[in-house]
């Protein structure tokens, strides 16, 4: 565990703030930002909660991923970013999202694409999780020798399920960096449509089957499941949960039943994944701060079930109609962030962020587009998102909220920061106003 400091993101923030300052009394300038903190601690409207367990923050590597055929500025400041605090852990996949398939024919294995993304989370000195997604188009009763992209979420057959297995056993023996594995990626193919649910028998054979033969060859690798979409669906539709609901909506309650059965009926686990966005089925898109709730209400049912460690595989955090959701935008990045508080007070163990580079979807990044001369830049959520990797992993947070105004503090020995999840300004005590979807990493004076 890398020791918290001050990356050059904070630094540059920092120096913004200071060129606001205004003098004091005493002739020691005090930034805006600080006033804000000291108004914010100082109201009785803020209470304070410390996260009850270390958070560990990673990414999903994607398509296009610091490659080495991007442009070399770009892709180099993409990787500082990722170096400087990015992430606890970078995840990859076996097949696809950016990497090629690993055995076009039986025992016939080309692992280039996947050692590259290997070499990059050595390069940037983190942690190394493989979610065992997706499979040869010949586990899928395709041609041996060919792959069709356009099935690439169609999973192994019954029949193939041993073989897959073996392919993973062989994956994590060839990477003895990686200490994590997710088992597939949302279910995908497994779908009962005669019964209008997900096919979690089939899935948890699956898995079983997976689980055994990579503990089998590494008992040191960490195994988790079902990495099932926790959907939001507004209340009192079909398949809406009338138990966990919340401002946010109601869960699906196919999606809960994955759960119970995958608990019940899986050989073994050393975590459980899930993943899932604030909008629900129907297009309604709650506020930030109640579409974070989901989170936190979600991660909280799944703690009154089981003792595992809960892992956000993904999360995508909507942002109001009124506003643009992109890699670069100060709403996704507020939005983010909020998410990331309610992961804190919950005790969720992990949550990864989808995609670090800048692309085509409506949620944050870490730094902008670096198949692009100019790219590799970083975004809103930057600085703030580099500031809490550390200290959410070493469990010192303690998370602001005010019943009236629509701020998120992380608060830590060394500094803060604050977020505004709205499109408001909003005005604490004398200091000067938070502006709309405003992130702020505020050291403290020493």
């Amino acid at each position: 565990m890398r020791s918290p400091r001050l990356p050059a993101a904070v630094v540059a923030v920092l120096a913004v703030v200071l060129a606001a300052c205004s003098g004091t009394t005493t002739g020691t300038p005090t930034s805006v930002s600080e006033q804000t903190l000291s108004a914010i601690e100082a109201d009785s409207g803020f209470t304070w909660e410390q996260q009850p367990a270390p958070l560990e923050l990673g990414v999903t590597h994607t398509q296009n991923s610091l490659d080495p055929h991007h442009p070399d500025e770009a892709t180099e400041r993409g990787i500082e970013i990722l170096s400087d605090d990015g992430a606890v852990w970078e995840n990859h996949h076996l097949m696809g999202f950016g990497t090629s398939n690993p055995e076009p024919s039986p025992g016939e294995y080309d692992w280039d694409t996947l050692d590259r993304r290997m070499e990059l989370t050595e390069e940037t000195g983190n942690k190394s999780m493989l979610t065992l997604c997706c499979a040869p188009d010949w586990m899928k009763g395709g041609e041996e020798g060919e792959t069709d992209w356009d099935l690439l979420e169609d999973n192994p057959l019954p029949e193939f399920f041993d073989d897959y297995a073996a392919l993973a056993a062989a994956a994590v023996e060839r990477y003895p960096q990686v200490e994590r594995v997710l088992v597939w990626n949302e279910l995908k193919g497994f779908y009962n449509q005669a019964e209008n649910r997900w096919d979690y028998e089939g899935y948890t054979d699956f898995y079983n089957q997976v689980y055994t033969a990579v503990k089998n060859v590494r008992s040191d690798v960490q195994v988790g499941g079902p990495y099932v979409v926790l959907t939001s669906l507004d209340p009192g539709t079909t398949d809406a949960s009338d138990q966990v609901t919340g401002p946010w909506g109601a869960a699906d309650q196919r999606s809960l039943d994955v759960v119970d059965y995958w608990l019940a009926h899986n050989v073994g686990a050393d975590f459980l994944a899930v993943d899932g966005s604030t909008a629900t089925r129907q297009d309604t898109i709650p506020d930030p701060l109640a579409g974070a709730q989901k989170f936190a209400d979600l991660t909280n049912w799944i703690h009154q079930r089981t003792d595992l460690p809960v892992w956000w595989a993904e999360f995508y955090p909507d942002v109001p109609e009124s506003e643009t959701g992109a890699a670069d935008s100060p709403a996704s990045a507020a939005t983010t962030l909020a998410t990331i508080a309610a992961y804190a007070q919950s005790g969720a163990a992990g949550a990864l962020l989808w995609g670090p580079q800048g692309h085509d979807l409506e949620y944050a990044a870490l730094w902008t587009d670096s198949t692009e001369d100019g790219g590799g830049q970083p975004t809103p959520l930057t600085a703030a998102w580099q500031w809490l990797v550390p200290r959410l992993a070493q469990g010192e947070v303690e998370i602001g909220r005010s019943a009236t105004q629509p701020l998120v503090v992380f608060r830590a020995p060394d500094g803060a920061v604050v977020v505004n999840a709205s499109a408001d300004e909003v005005q604490v005590g004398d200091a000067e106003p938070v502006q709309p979807w405003a992130i702020t990493v505020v050291p403290r004076s020493s």
